[in-house]
Protein backbone atom coordinates (compact mmCIF):
# COMPACT_ATOMS: atom_id res chain seq x y z
CA UNK A 1 0.00 0.00 0.00
CA UNK A 2 2.63 2.43 0.74
CA UNK A 3 4.76 1.46 -2.31
CA UNK A 4 1.45 2.37 -4.41
CA UNK A 5 0.45 5.71 -2.73
CA UNK A 6 4.26 6.37 -3.47
CA UNK A 7 4.37 5.66 -6.87
CA UNK A 8 0.84 7.74 -7.11
CA UNK A 9 2.55 10.73 -5.24
CA UNK A 10 5.66 10.35 -7.66
CA UNK A 11 3.52 10.49 -10.48
CA UNK A 12 1.45 13.25 -9.37
CA UNK A 13 4.47 15.58 -8.74
CA UNK A 14 5.93 14.58 -12.29
CA UNK A 15 2.03 15.28 -14.04
CA UNK A 16 2.10 18.62 -12.62
CA UNK A 17 5.86 19.65 -13.36
CA UNK A 18 5.05 18.69 -16.79
CA UNK A 19 1.89 20.37 -16.92
CA UNK A 20 3.69 23.65 -15.58
CA UNK A 21 6.56 23.10 -18.08
CA UNK A 22 3.81 23.01 -21.30
CA UNK A 23 2.05 25.87 -19.71
CA UNK A 24 5.19 27.77 -19.44
CA UNK A 25 6.63 27.04 -22.91
CA UNK A 26 3.31 27.75 -24.51
CA UNK A 27 2.80 31.24 -22.24
CA UNK A 28 6.57 32.23 -23.22
CA UNK A 29 6.09 33.49 -26.96
CA UNK A 30 3.42 36.08 -26.20
CA UNK A 31 5.67 37.88 -23.18
CA UNK A 32 6.96 39.75 -25.96
CA UNK A 33 3.67 41.72 -27.26
CA UNK A 34 3.00 42.94 -23.50
CA UNK A 35 3.31 46.48 -22.67
CA UNK A 36 4.10 47.73 -19.08
CA UNK A 37 2.44 51.08 -19.03
CA UNK A 38 -0.18 52.90 -21.28
CA UNK A 39 2.76 55.65 -22.91
CA UNK A 40 4.40 52.41 -24.50
CA UNK A 41 1.20 50.55 -26.24
CA UNK A 42 1.00 50.72 -29.87
CA UNK A 43 -2.80 52.28 -30.95
CA UNK A 44 -5.28 50.08 -32.07
CA UNK A 45 -9.07 51.28 -32.31
CA UNK A 46 -10.15 49.03 -29.35
CA UNK A 47 -9.27 48.30 -25.99
CA UNK A 48 -11.28 44.88 -24.71
CA UNK A 49 -11.10 44.87 -20.95
CA UNK A 50 -11.88 41.71 -19.20
CA UNK A 51 -14.45 41.28 -16.02
CA UNK A 52 -13.20 39.83 -12.91
CA UNK A 53 -15.44 40.05 -9.71
CA UNK A 54 -18.12 42.83 -8.92
CA UNK A 55 -18.89 42.95 -5.28
CA UNK A 56 -22.13 43.12 -3.83
CA UNK A 57 -23.66 46.92 -4.39
CA UNK A 58 -21.71 47.04 -7.51
CA UNK A 59 -18.29 47.76 -6.34
CA UNK A 60 -15.67 46.43 -8.97
CA UNK A 61 -13.12 44.22 -7.24
CA UNK A 62 -9.67 45.57 -6.71
CA UNK A 63 -8.31 43.17 -10.10
CA UNK A 64 -11.48 44.76 -12.00
CA UNK A 65 -11.04 48.62 -11.11
CA UNK A 66 -7.45 48.52 -12.35
CA UNK A 67 -8.56 47.00 -15.84
CA UNK A 68 -11.43 49.66 -16.23
CA UNK A 69 -8.87 52.52 -15.29
CA UNK A 70 -5.90 51.36 -17.45
CA UNK A 71 -8.62 50.94 -20.50
CA UNK A 72 -9.71 54.72 -19.46
CA UNK A 73 -5.85 55.71 -19.80
CA UNK A 74 -5.46 54.13 -23.07
CA UNK A 75 -8.62 56.20 -24.02
CA UNK A 76 -7.57 59.23 -22.48
CA UNK A 77 -4.36 59.41 -23.98
CA UNK A 78 -5.48 58.42 -27.68
CA UNK A 79 -4.95 54.88 -27.94
CA UNK A 80 -7.93 53.41 -28.51
CA UNK A 81 -11.32 54.82 -29.60
CA UNK A 82 -13.99 52.12 -28.07
CA UNK A 83 -13.77 50.24 -25.19
CA UNK A 84 -15.21 46.53 -25.13
CA UNK A 85 -16.42 45.83 -21.48
CA UNK A 86 -16.89 42.04 -21.47
CA UNK A 87 -17.68 39.84 -18.45
CA UNK A 88 -20.43 37.99 -17.19
CA UNK A 89 -24.27 38.57 -16.81
CA UNK A 90 -25.81 34.76 -16.80
CA UNK A 91 -27.41 36.11 -13.29
CA UNK A 92 -30.16 38.56 -13.02
CA UNK A 93 -28.59 39.81 -10.15
CA UNK A 94 -25.11 40.21 -11.70
CA UNK A 95 -23.50 42.22 -14.14
CA UNK A 96 -19.98 42.69 -14.65
CA UNK A 97 -19.95 44.70 -17.84
CA UNK A 98 -22.53 47.33 -16.66
CA UNK A 99 -20.74 48.15 -13.46
CA UNK A 100 -17.37 48.36 -15.41
CA UNK A 101 -19.28 50.77 -17.64
CA UNK A 102 -20.59 52.87 -14.51
CA UNK A 103 -17.07 53.62 -13.89
CA UNK A 104 -15.49 54.64 -16.79
CA UNK A 105 -18.04 56.79 -17.10
CA UNK A 106 -17.21 58.68 -13.65
CA UNK A 107 -13.79 58.50 -14.86
CA UNK A 108 -14.86 60.87 -18.13
CA UNK A 109 -15.27 58.17 -20.89
CA UNK A 110 -18.66 59.49 -23.18
CA UNK A 111 -21.28 56.77 -22.51
CA UNK A 112 -21.40 56.28 -26.35
CA UNK A 113 -17.62 54.84 -26.42
CA UNK A 114 -18.07 52.03 -24.28
CA UNK A 115 -19.60 48.69 -25.69
CA UNK A 116 -20.83 46.17 -23.86
CA UNK A 117 -20.78 42.62 -23.99
CA UNK A 118 -22.85 40.59 -21.68
CA UNK A 119 -21.43 37.19 -22.48
CA UNK A 120 -17.50 37.36 -21.88
CA UNK A 121 -17.87 34.31 -19.43
CA UNK A 122 -14.70 33.17 -20.19
CA UNK A 123 -11.52 34.80 -21.78
CA UNK A 124 -11.86 32.39 -24.37
CA UNK A 125 -15.49 33.65 -24.77
CA UNK A 126 -14.50 37.44 -25.01
CA UNK A 127 -11.46 36.95 -27.90
CA UNK A 128 -13.88 34.80 -30.03
CA UNK A 129 -16.80 37.51 -29.21
CA UNK A 130 -14.85 39.96 -29.81
CA UNK A 131 -13.44 38.98 -33.13
CA UNK A 132 -17.31 37.54 -34.43
CA UNK A 133 -19.88 40.00 -32.86
CA UNK A 134 -18.13 42.80 -32.39
CA UNK A 135 -16.07 42.58 -35.00
CA UNK A 136 -12.68 43.75 -34.43
CA UNK A 137 -9.64 42.34 -36.34
CA UNK A 138 -7.46 43.99 -33.91
CA UNK A 139 -7.52 45.46 -30.21
CA UNK A 140 -5.57 46.41 -26.95
CA UNK A 141 -6.25 43.93 -24.50
CA UNK A 142 -6.51 44.84 -20.79
CA UNK A 143 -5.49 42.85 -17.69
CA UNK A 144 -3.40 41.99 -15.04
CA UNK A 145 0.45 40.72 -15.73
CA UNK A 146 -0.54 36.98 -14.37
CA UNK A 147 -3.33 36.61 -17.31
CA UNK A 148 -2.17 38.60 -20.03
CA UNK A 149 -0.15 35.77 -21.31
CA UNK A 150 -3.34 33.39 -21.73
CA UNK A 151 -5.21 36.00 -23.27
CA UNK A 152 -2.61 36.56 -25.60
CA UNK A 153 -2.61 33.09 -26.80
CA UNK A 154 -6.10 32.81 -26.96
CA UNK A 155 -6.28 35.62 -29.23
CA UNK A 156 -3.56 34.38 -31.54
CA UNK A 157 -5.07 30.98 -31.60
CA UNK A 158 -8.54 32.57 -32.77
CA UNK A 159 -7.21 34.97 -35.45
CA UNK A 160 -7.45 38.25 -33.60
CA UNK A 161 -4.38 40.39 -33.68
CA UNK A 162 -3.85 41.52 -30.43
CA UNK A 163 -1.47 43.48 -27.80
CA UNK A 164 -1.54 43.49 -24.09
CA UNK A 165 -1.42 46.27 -21.54
CA UNK A 166 -0.61 45.47 -17.77
CA UNK A 167 -3.16 46.26 -15.41
CA UNK A 168 -1.80 46.03 -12.38
CA UNK A 169 -1.98 48.90 -9.78
CA UNK A 170 -1.32 47.57 -6.50
CA UNK A 171 -0.52 44.07 -4.80
CA UNK A 172 -3.65 41.76 -4.91
CA UNK A 173 -4.05 38.90 -2.49
CA UNK A 174 -4.63 34.86 -3.69
CA UNK A 175 -2.08 35.40 -5.76
CA UNK A 176 -0.62 31.98 -5.51
CA UNK A 177 -3.98 30.38 -6.15
CA UNK A 178 -4.30 33.41 -9.30
CA UNK A 179 -0.66 31.55 -10.53
CA UNK A 180 -1.57 27.64 -10.25
CA UNK A 181 -4.86 28.61 -11.90
CA UNK A 182 -3.83 29.80 -14.67
CA UNK A 183 -1.28 26.71 -15.58
CA UNK A 184 -4.38 24.65 -16.10
CA UNK A 185 -5.99 26.87 -17.61
CA UNK A 186 -3.51 27.82 -19.99
CA UNK A 187 -3.67 24.24 -21.08
CA UNK A 188 -7.00 24.37 -21.81
CA UNK A 189 -7.20 27.46 -23.34
CA UNK A 190 -4.16 25.96 -26.11
CA UNK A 191 -6.57 22.97 -26.72
CA UNK A 192 -9.61 25.10 -27.36
CA UNK A 193 -7.96 28.06 -29.41
CA UNK A 194 -5.71 26.22 -31.50
CA UNK A 195 -7.35 22.77 -32.13
CA UNK A 196 -11.24 22.57 -31.55
CA UNK A 197 -12.52 26.06 -31.52
CA UNK A 198 -15.66 25.62 -29.35
CA UNK A 199 -18.44 28.18 -29.93
CA UNK A 200 -19.62 30.29 -27.41
CA UNK A 201 -23.01 31.83 -26.92
CA UNK A 202 -23.38 34.04 -30.01
CA UNK A 203 -25.75 35.90 -31.53
CA UNK A 204 -26.30 38.96 -34.21
CA UNK A 205 -23.38 40.88 -35.53
CA UNK A 206 -22.77 44.23 -33.65
CA UNK A 207 -19.61 45.61 -35.38
CA UNK A 208 -18.21 48.62 -33.17
CA UNK A 209 -17.43 50.17 -36.67
CA UNK A 210 -20.17 49.79 -39.45
CA UNK A 211 -17.98 51.16 -41.48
Amino acid sequence: MLKAGLILGLAGVALAGLAVGISYLVRRPFHKHIYETVGQAPQRRVAIIFGAGVWPGGQLSPILADRVWIGVSLYKAGKVEKLLMTGDNRFVDYNEPKHMKEYAVALGVPPGDVILDYAGRRTYDSCYRALHIFQVPDAILVTQRFHLPRALMIADGLGLDAVGVVADQRPYARMKWYAFREMLATLVAFWQAYVTRPEPIMGETLPIFPD
